[in-house]
C-alpha cells in the first residue's frame, strides 16, 4: 500500500500539466490511465460495478464520481475534482484533489483551503486509540465554520485489497463515538464540501453526484494507515 500510494502521489503530481482548457474530461481520464500504467499502477475504478473508466472527474457542481466524458469540455474557470484508486500487487491506494483551472471566483479559494485544512487536521488526530468519531467531528466542525456544507449522503472508507472496505468515516459526526482505530487499519479520508446546501442528487448516468442547488463543491483525500504510535499518509511524497 506504501507503494500504491507512493506511486499514485507522483501520478498527481503531473496532473496539473495535463490539464488545459478545451480538454475533455475523457482525454484527461486517457492521459492520467497512461501516466498510471507506465508506472504499473492498475486502474481499480475499470470494471467497478460496471464502469468504464479509471478516474472519477466532476466539475463544478459535480461532487463525486463524474464519469468522464467526449462532451464535457473543460473551460477557464472551472472547478475540477479528480479521483483515482490505484493498484500495485493488489494492494490499493485511494487519493483526490480539486484543481483549478484558469481565473475562478475568489470562493473557490476559500472552499478548497477548508477542505484541505479539515483533511489535514482530521488526518492529524489520528493514532491508536481515538475514536473515529473524533476525525469526522473534526472535519465537519472546520468545514462548517467556514460557512461550507458537508455532504452526508457520501463518506470515506477503509481500504486494502479492495478500495471499499470497512468501516465507513463519514466527514461529520460526534467527539467519542464510532470504532477505535487500532494499528494497521487503513482509511481513506475524504472531505466533500459545498457552497450552499450539502443535498446531492445522482444524474442521469447512475454514476456522477451533483449539488442539488447547483452550488459548486470541492473534494479532496488521502489514503492513511494507522501506526503505533500515529498516522502515516500514503499519498503524499512529502
Amino acid at each position: 500500500m506504501r507503494a500504491a500510494g507512493r506511486l499514485l502521489a507522483g501520478v498527481f503530481q503531473d496532473i496539473p500539466s495535463m490539464l488545459v482548457a478545451g480538454m475533455s474530461t475523457l482525454d484527461l481520464d486517457a492521459l492520467i490511465e497512461l501516466r498510471m500504467r507506465k508506472v504499473n499502477l492498475e486502474p481499480s475504478c475499470i470494471g467497478y460495478g460496471g464502469y468504464r473508466h479509471a478516474t472519477c472527474i466532476s466539475v463544478n457542481d459535480g461532487v463525486i464520481h463524474g464519469v468522464p466524458s467526449a462532451q464535457v469540455i473543460l473551460k477557464d474557470g472551472d472547478c475540477v475534482k479528480v479521483d483515482v484508486v490505484g493498484a500495485y500487487h493488489g494492494y490499493c491506494a485511494d487519493m483526490a484533489r480539486t484543481y483549478l483551472l484558469g481565473s475562478v471566483v475568489q470562493e473557490v479559494y476559500g472552499m478548497v483551503n477548508a477542505a484541505q485544512q479539515a483533511l489535514d487536521e482530521g488526518i492529524s488526530l489520528i493514532k491508536p486509540g481515538v475514536k473515529l468519531g473524533d476525525v469526522s467531528a473534526c472535519i465537519q466542525r472546520i468545514v462548517e465554520s467556514a460557512g461550507y456544507g458537508v455532504v452526508r449522503a457520501y463518506a470515506g472508507h477503509g481500504i486494502g485489497r479492495n478500495f471499499h472496505e470497512a468501516p465507513e468515516v463519514p466527514n461529520y459526526g460526534k467527539v467519542g463515538t464510532g470504532p477505535t482505530l487500532l494499528p494497521g487499519m487503513a482509511l481513506a479520508i475524504e472531505p466533500m464540501i459545498t457552497q450552499f446546501s450539502a443535498d446531492v442528487i445522482v444524474a442521469a448516468d447512475g454514476w456522477t453526484v451533483r449539488t442539488r442547488d447547483g452550488g459548486l463543491a470541492v473534494h479532496v483525500e488521502d489514503t492513511v494507515v494507522v501506526t503505533e504510535n500515529g498516522v502515516e499518509v500514503l499519498t503524499r511524497l512529502s
